[in-house]
């Protein structure tokens, strides 16, 4: 890919050797002087002469890693190295550990059968254990920004995705971070016995004759096989489907780490779920990441752990940091937030705005009529800007879809009245309802911006997609390509854009109950598929199907404009080749499945979700809606959950067409 090609340049090289391959030293003083102290065990032995290399990881594509200093292990796998601290304290610091257990063998061919890593500790003054665990940690974390031994990107992608890694391993103990041990993670989901797994296959090196096996089932497709485990962990992280089968046999042949998978995985993947505090989340069903990486979450009730008992609609956004723990100051109310659906964004001048659907649990006696017909507004601090009963205007009526465009404008699709609110420049003094008549749109749900600066909304029953030019004049309905029920839309940085189609979801707007949404998602599988619209209005004669799609909702494009869908049904997470199929795996077309064609990303961590959304670190958050089974007092979900280092990464806020970070 352009990115990684680019790193690799950066780096001088560094993925071919294991000498001055990053930038020299750092001399002179820096702030403090300082040692780092550790332990390398491989396949739960100490691992002694073992040559250990700490960096600085670089703050940009053109900004390679910077060693600060190295030491050899002794032959009880302990080591010291003295530097000094880099003058910014946020920098990403990591261990990388190199040996050759069987022989020179390995080394006359080039390689170095093990290669260790582990990101530091927030504390810098721990002591670390660079094991399997720290490597698939910091592998997976860091997917996106690591060639070689040298991990390099853009504020705020590598450092968040240190704080991932974190959550993934303790790089103290070298055992399991206490956020993937503990619930909602922990015993709950199959996340942690896949960790452990993918630490037994690189643990499979630890015996002479075990290296090739793994090097070859991990070959990169179209690829030599890799070089080293560290280097097998990256190319599993990033094609997490391939040979998923034979690598889980030979995960079996060490049992170093348990608990462990007891059958092979349709994918390789790690999926985190967040909740916050636990009290907050309940029917999340959108996201929005600000500038740093941090996660806005819109929920559709309030919290109630009781699916028995009535919840109303929710009065707050949530705020997560980068590694889903609670930011400060979260949750934020006022501004007549209620019952938000699926509409968030931020404008180019970093405001949150939540469109109020008016979601609440059946039994719940407050006037939904009356709270479902605002947009909110906050400031990037979280202060409510918009009065108590939210900005009514425009014709705002059960607003879902809610994108801003690079100019400020603020659209909104309103479900409740066939309508798109307009507020240019964010003011809502100048905001306008553009009514196109029912024949064009008809229970509109998604917006999405494309290059030039057009609004494409979907249209849920009359299942098109009606562009508005910048100005909010019509301009061109598509209804080919088998679009079909539309839900989410996302447009890529090439001018097309993406509709997932549901094929059977009718939003509970106008005359649909919510009693009615939910028969038709209990309903046996339907057709389910994605089209792409190119900026002229055209699509395949065909829509493009598999990769697990199943009730598509939610649809996002990432950096390398690949295109990942959000499912309703199936717990799942699909993965489509975009429109710039040099970016896909090689022999994939546009539109062909990346993910597992059958069953796409699954994970027991997910229920019925809608909004999906890539983040600066190439994570890709799903928002766990609504329960498998609901009740209708209070369906939601609590969780959002994380794909750690799936995606190219987006720069934030997403504002228009996805940007590479």
């Amino acid at each position: 890919m352009r990115r990684r090609c680019a790193l690799v340049a950066g780096a001088v090289l560094a993925a071919l050797t294991t000498t001055s391959a990053a930038a020299p030293p750092e001399e002179g003083p820096g702030p403090e002087a300082a040692r780092q102290q550790g332990t390398i065990t491989n396949g739960g032995d100490p691992l002694g002469g073992a040559e250990v290399r700490l960096y600085r990881a670089g703050d940009g594509w053109d900004d390679p890693a910077t060693v600060l200093g190295t030491a050899r292990s002794a032959p009880n796998g302990r080591f010291e190295i003295g530097y000094h601290r880099p003058s910014d304290p946020e920098s990403v610091l990591y261990v990388v550990a190199e040996a050759d257990p069987a022989g020179d063998g390995y080394r006359a061919q080039g390689r170095d059968p093990v290669r260790l890593t582990a990101v530091l500790p927030a504390s810098r003054r721990s002591r670390v254990v660079v094991n399997e665990r720290t490597t698939v940690a910091t592998a997976f974390s860091m997917a996106q920004f690591m060639e070689g031994a040298h991990i390099a990107g853009p504020r705020p992608g590598p450092r968040n995705a240190a704080l991932t890694s974190r959550n993934l391993a303790d790089a103290r103990t070298g055992g399991i971070a206490r956020v993937l041990a503990a619930p909602p993670n922990g015993d709950r989901t199959s996340t942690l016995r896949t960790f452990n797994s993918l630490a037994n296959l690189l643990a499979s090196c630890a015996g002479p004759d075990s290296c090739e096996r793994l090097f070859r089932l991990a070959r990169a497709q179209g690829q030599p096989p890799a070089r080293d485990t560290l280097q097998a962990a990256l190319n599993i992280a990033r094609a997490p489907g391939h040979r998923a089968g034979a690598l889980f046999r030979a995960s079996r042949t060490q049992r170093v780490f348990t608990p462990e998978l007891e059958s092979a995985p349709d994918a390789w993947t790690l999926a985190l779920s967040y909740v916050g505090t636990g009290r907050e989340l309940d029917g999340p069903g959108n996201v929005a990441f600000d500038a740093d990486g941090n996660a806005w979450i819109i929920n559709n009730y309030e919290f109630g752990a009781d699916p028995r008992e009535t919840v109303c609609g929710a009065e707050q956004v949530v705020k997560f940091t980068p590694d889903g723990r609670n930011a400060p100051g979260s949750p934020f109310g006022g501004g007549g937030v209620y019952g938000a659906g699926y509409g968030v964004t931020f404008d180019p001048r970093g405001d949150l705005w939540v469109g109020n659907f008016g979601f609440q649990g059946r039994g719940c006696e407050k006037d939904q009529g009356l709270l479902s017909r605002s947009v909110s507004q906050f400031s990037p601090a979280g202060l409510p800007l918009s009065p108590r009963a939210g900005w009514r205007v425009g014709g705002i009526d059960r607003p879902q879809g809610t994108v801003a465009d690079r100019s400020g404008t603020v659209w909104l699709a309103n479900c409740g009245n066939d309508t798109v609110t307009r507020i240019p420049g964010g003011d809502p003094r100048d905001a306008e309802n553009i009514d196109p008549g029912s024949e064009l749109l008809d229970t509109p749900f998604d917006i999405a911006v494309d290059t030039e600066g057009r609004a494409w909304v979907t249209g849920n029953r009359t299942s098109n997609v009606l562009a508005l030019a910048p100005d909010g004049t019509p301009v061109a309905s598509v209804e080919g390509g088998g679009i079909d029920a539309p839900m989410g839309i996302a447009s890529d940085s090439l001018g097309n854009v993406w509709v997932a189609n549901s094929g059977i979801i009718q939003p509970p707007c106008g005359d649909i109950s919510i009693e009615d949404f939910l028969e038709s998602v209990l309903d046996p599988r339907p057709e389910a598929s994605v089209t792409m619209v190119d900026a002229q209005g055209r699509t395949p004669d065909s829509p493009f199907e598999n990769g697990g799609l199943y009730i598509p909702w939610g649809i996002a494009v990432d950096g390398a404009d690949n295109v990942w869908v959000a499912n309703f049904g199936g717990q799942r997470l699909a993965h489509l080749c975009g429109a710039d199929a040099s970016s896909c795996p090689p022999g994939h077309r546009t539109g062909d499945p990346i993910s597992p064609a059958g069953t796409g990303y699954t994970s027991d961590a997910l229920v019925r979700n809608t909004g999906v959304q890539i983040d600066p670190s190439g994570n890709v958050w799903l928002a766990n809606n609504w329960q498998t089974r609901p009740r209708l007092t209070n369906p939601g979900g609590h969780e959002m959950v994380v794909f750690v280092g799936l995606a190219e990464p987006v720069e934030t806020p997403l504002v228009g067409p996805p940007q590479r970070s």
